[in-house]
C-alpha cells in the first residue's frame, strides 16, 4: 500500500481558460454571473475528478479563486474596507472591484495594491485592515465548495491562505504594516477556530492551512505571533461531534529557523518543501525530529517548474525523512497553481522533447509513481520499469553544449560590465542632446492589442495572409498610434509593439534555445494569463529582433521614439529555466544576446532604449542571506552587460512591477540605467522615501495611475499624485508615466487616461515655472 499522496493546490483557471472567458466575458456585458458561478462549478467538479482519477488521497477544494486567494481570505474575515462595502456590490462584484477597481453607477473606487506572491510570478492582493474593522467569519465560500465536492462523492482537504501569512501582507489603510493589538490576534484566530469547527460538523478529515511567510527571515515578536494566533487556533480540531486533522503548510523555502516550534505544537500535519528548501528543512528534521502523532509532508513534486521530476533523487530525499519518522506522506512542494493545466494538446512539440516535460496533471501522475516507487524495497525499486524509464531522462544527453556561446562567455572582462562616462556625466549629455522638457512624459512601452490585431495575426499564423500583408497592417497600426501620441502631446513616443504576442515569447522566438507551447498557460493575476517560453539549450540571437519596427516609428516623426527591450533577468524568470546549468549562466547568455540587440537599436538611429526588468524583485531570495551571493551578485552585472557599450548619449531606460523595491533600491541605482519607471500608484510611495535616502542617481518615473484597472483617473487625480512625487524627488529627475504598459486595458480607457497624464504633467511643469 503507498503512502498518502497530497496536492497542496491545483490551477483553477481551465484547461482552455474556460475561467478566464466567463469572467471576462461578465465584465464585457456579455454573460451574466450565473454563468460566471456555472463554469466554476464545471471547473471544480473536473478539477476534483482529475485529481481522483490519478489516485491523490488528499484533493484541495477552496484552493480556486475567481481573482485571488488573498481576497478570498479578506472577504471570509469580513476585511472589506468601508469604500468597497458602501457600492453595494454581489459578493463576487465586491471581489472584483478590490481586485481591479470600480468606476460605474455605485461609484468611483481604485482597486487594492497587488504584489507578487513570494517568489513567483502570481500576483496577490493586499488586504487593508482599517481601525473599523470588525474581524468576523463573513463568507460560506470554503463550506460551499466542501459540500459541493461530497455531493460528488469527494472528502477533499479544504485549504486556505493561513492566519499568519495573512496578518504579515495585509496593511493598513494607508499602506503601514499592522498593529499585531491582542484584539486583531483574537479576532483573526476565532475566525479560524470556527472554520475549524464548522469542517469538524460538515466532516472534513483534514484542513490545510498555507503559511508560506513562515520560510521569510523572522522579525522580532513573529514567532511570539505566530504562537498566539495557533494557540487560539489549535484547540479548535476537537469538539463534542469529532475532529479533524490540521496540515500546516509551507512552501518556496526552508523553516530550519523555526521547525522546532512548529514540530513542538502538536500539529497533526506539517507540509515541508524538499525541492526549493531541501537543505534547509532536511537538516531541521534531522536535528529535532518529529513530534509523535505529527506526519511530515514531504513535498518532493515540485510545483513551479514544467520538467520531470527525478524519480531517483525524489526518492532520496523521501528516505531520508523516511529515517526521522514514520509518519510520512508524499506531496506537491507547493500549490500547482504556478504550472501550465496539462500536457494534452501540446503536439507541437516532437515526442523526444516533449517526455521531458510535466504539468500540472503530470505531476499528480508522477506524485503517484514516486509514493508508490518510495514504499518497495532496493529490489523493487531496481525492477521497476517506472524508475528506469524515468531515470534515462537524466543521462545528461538532452541537448549539447554551443561553442559559440561559450566562446562569448570565457571572453568577458570586467570593463564589459561598466558603462563609460559615469552617470551623472552621460545624464547631462542626454539632456543636451534630447532636448526633453521638464517632467517629460512617456508610455511603459505597449498599446492596446486590440481584436483585430489579434485576428491579423491568428489569420499570418494560419496561412490566410502573407507576411507582407500583415507587415503592412502593423506599419499602419504604428503609424495611427504614433500620429495620436503626437496629437496628446506625448514626449517620448512608442511604436506599440503590435507584432509582439507577449514581451519575453516575442523575444524567445528570434533567440536560438527557446521552445514554445501552444496551451500551457499560467495564471499571473485575475483572469491574466501567461504563456512563458521554455529555455531549452544554450541562447544566443538568431536575428534582429525589434530594429526593423523601431527604427520604422522613429522615421515616422521628429519626436523621439523609445526602443523596447526585455531584459536578461526578466526573459529567465518569465520564461521556464533550464535545470541542468546554473540560472547564472543562462542569464549571461541571455544578457549578450540581448547586448547585439542594444547596439543595433543605437546603430539604426533609437536614441531612447528601454530595457524592461519588470520581473527583477521577483526572483530574489526570500533569506536576506542569500540576496548577494545566491541572486544579485550576478543579475545586476548581467543587466550592465546588456547596455555597457552604447554612447553616453544613448538613453537607457528600465521597467520593474509590482515587487518591494526599498530594500534592495541600491541595488537597482547599481544597474546603472539612466532613467527607471516603476510601479507606484497602488502604494502610498514609500519607495520615494528609500530613493531619497539612498541618493539614487537614476532618474524615475513612478507610476502615476493604475493601468490594471478599467478606471479612467482624472486629471486632477494624476496632478495630485505628481506633487505627491515632487513632495519627495527633485522635479529635474522625475518622469510621468503609466505604471505598466498598456496592452491589456482597452483604447476606450488609454487614450483618455493618458490626456490626463500629459494635461497633468503640463500643468504642474506651468505652476513650477511660475514658482521658479
Amino acid at each position: 500500500m503507498s503512502l498518502i499522496t497530497s496536492v497542496v493546490g491545483f490551477p483553477r483557471i481551465g484547461a482552455h481558460r474556460e475561467l478566464k472567458k466567463a469572467i471576462e466575458g461578465y465584465w464585457k456585458g456579455r454573460t451574466d454571473l450565473d454563468e460566471v458561478r456555472s463554469t466554476g462549478r464545471a471547473l471544480r467538479a473536473s478539477h476534483w475528478r482529475i485529481q481522483s482519477d490519478q489516485g491523490v488521497d488528499l484533493i484541495p477544494s477552496n484552493d480556486f479563486s475567481y481573482y485571488d486567494q488573498m481576497l478570498d481570505t479578506a472577504i471570509l474575515l469580513g476585511a472589506v474596507p468601508t469604500r468597497y462595502r458602501r457600492l453595494g456590490l454581489a459578493e463576487e462584484d465586491t471581489l472584483f472591484a478590490m481586485g481591479r477597481g470600480y468606476q460605474g453607477p455605485q461609484g468611483d473606487v481604485t482597486a487594492l495594491p497587488m504584489k507578487k506572491w513570494f517568489t513567483t510570478n502570481y500576483h496577490y492582493l493586499v488586504p487593508e485592515i482599517e481601525d473599523s474593522t470588525r474581524i468576523q467569519l463573513s463568507s460560506t465560500k470554503p463550506f460551499d465548495e466542501f459540500k459541493e465536492a461530497k455531493e460528488l462523492g469527494r472528502i477533499t482537504k479544504p485549504v486556505l491562505v493561513g492566519p499568519y501569512t495573512f496578518l504579515k501582507l495585509a496593511r493598513g489603510p494607508q499602506g503601514q504594516r499592522l498593529d499585531y493589538r491582542h484584539e486583531l490576534i483574537d479576532s483573526v484566530a476565532a475566525v479560524y477556530a470556527e472554520v475549524l469547527t464548522r469542517f469538524i460538523d460538515l466532516g472534513a478529515e483534514w484542513v490545510q492551512l498555507d503559511e508560506p511567510y513562515l520560510v521569510l527571515d523572522k522579525q522580532d515578536g513573529d514567532i511570539s505571533l505566530f504562537k498566539s494566533l495557533y494557540d487560539r487556533i489549535m484547540p479548535a480540531r476537537h469538539n463534542g461531534s469529532g475532529a479533524v486533522k490540521l496540515l500546516l503548510q509551507t512552501y518556496f523555502g526552508h523553516v530550519d529557523d523555526c521547525y522546532e516550534v512548529l514540530q513542538s505544537m502538536g500539529f497533526d500535519g506539517i507540509g515541508l518543501d524538499l525541492v526549493e528548501g531541501r537543505e534547509g528543512n532536511l537538516a531541521a528534521l534531522e536535528r529535532c525530529g518529529v513530534s509523535q502523532g505529527t506526519t511530515i509532508f514531504a513535498g518532493v513534486i515540485g510545483g513551479r517548474n514544467i520538467w520531470r521530476n527525478d524519480y531517483a533523487r525524489s526518492l532520496g530525499l523521501l528516505d531520508a525523512v523516511g529515517r526521522v519518522t514514520d509518519h510520512l506522506a508524499v506531496s506537491t512542494a507547493s500549490s500547482l497553481l504556478h504550472v501550465p493545466f496539462s500536457l494534452d494538446g501540446e503536439d507541437g512539440l516532437d515526442e523526444p522533447v516533449r517526455r521531458h516535460f510535466a504539468f500540472a496533471v503530470e505531476k499528480l501522475g508522477e506524485l503517484k509513481e514516486v509514493s508508490d516507487l518510495a514504499d518497495m524495497d532496493d529490489a523493487g525499486r531496481r525492477a521497476s520499469p517506472a524508475l528506469a524509464g524515468n531515470q534515462v531522462l537524466f543521462d545528461g544527453s538532452r541537448v549539447q553544449a554551443d561553442p559559440v556561446v561559450a566562446e562569448r562567455i570565457a571572453a568577458l572582462q570586467p570593463q564589459d560590465f561598466t558603462r563609460q562616462p559615469a552617470r551623472a556625466e552621460r545624464q547631462r549629455l542626454q539632456r543636451s542632446a534630447l532636448g526633453l522638457p521638464m517632467l517629460p512624459t512617456t508610455t511603459i512601452g505597449s498599446f492596446p492589442q486590440t481584436a483585430q490585431v489579434r485576428a491579423e495575426r491568428a489569420r499570418l499564423r494560419k496561412g490566410e495572409i502573407g507576411q507582407e500583408e500583415y507587415d503592412a497592417f502593423i506599419a499602419g497600426e504604428i503609424d495611427r498610434v504614433i500620429a495620436k501620441q503626437e496629437q496628446i502631446g506625448l514626449d517620448v513616443l512608442v511604436h506599440g509593439e503590435f507584432e509582439r504576442n507577449d514581451m519575453v515569447e516575442y523575444f524567445g522566438q528570434n533567440l536560438n534555445g527557446f521552445l514554445f507551447t501552444r496551451n500551457a498557460w499560467v495564471q499571473s493575476y485575475g483572469t491574466r494569463c501567461v504563456k512563458p517560453p521554455i529555455v531549452w539549450g544554450d541562447v544566443s540571437r538568431a536575428r534582429p529582433i525589434t530594429v526593423r519596427w523601431s527604427a520604422y516609428a522613429q522615421s515616422r516623426t521628429d519626436h523621439v521614439v523609445k526602443g523596447m527591450l526585455t531584459g536578461p533577468v526578466t526573459m529567465l524568470n518569465w520564461s521556464w529555466p533550464r535545470e541542468d546549468v546554473s540560472h547564472e549562466l543562462q542569464t549571461q547568455q541571455l544578457a549578450l544576446a540581448i547586448r547585439d540587440e542594444v547596439l543595433d537599436l543605437q546603430a539604426s538611429g533609437v536614441k531612447v532604449i528601454q530595457i524592461d526588468e519588470a520581473a527583477l524583485r521577483e526572483k530574489l531570495p526570500l533569506r536576506r542571506s542569500d540576496w548577494h551571493s545566491s541572486y544579485l551578485d550576478w543579475a545586476i552585472p548581467a543587466f550592465r552587460l546588456v547596455h555597457s557599450g552604447v554612447d553616453p548619449t544613448t538613453q537607457i531606460h528600465t521597467h520593474m512591477c509590482y515587487s518591494e523595491f526599498n530594500d534592495i533600491i541600491e541595488d537597482i541605482d547599481a544597474m546603472d540605467a539612466d532613467v527607471i519607471s516603476f510601479e507606484a500608484s497602488r502604494s502610498d510611495l514609500t519607495v520615494l522615501d528609500a530613493i531619497q535616502a539612498a541618493h539614487f542617481e537614476t532618474e524615475a518615473g513612478p507610476g502615476v495611475y493604475d493601468i490594471h484597472s478599467p478606471r479612467i483617473p482624472s486629471q486632477g487625480e494624476i496632478e495630485e499624485r505628481i506633487n505627491l512625487i515632487l513632495g519627495k524627488m527633485d522635479a529635474g529627475k522625475v518622469w510621468i508615466n503609466p505604471d505598466c504598459g498598456l496592452k491589456t486595458r482597452g483604447e476606450a480607457e488609454t487614450w483618455p487616461s493618458l490626456e490626463h497624464m500629459v494635461a497633468a504633467a503640463k500643468a504642474v511643469r506651468a505652476r513650477l515655472a511660475v514658482e521658479r
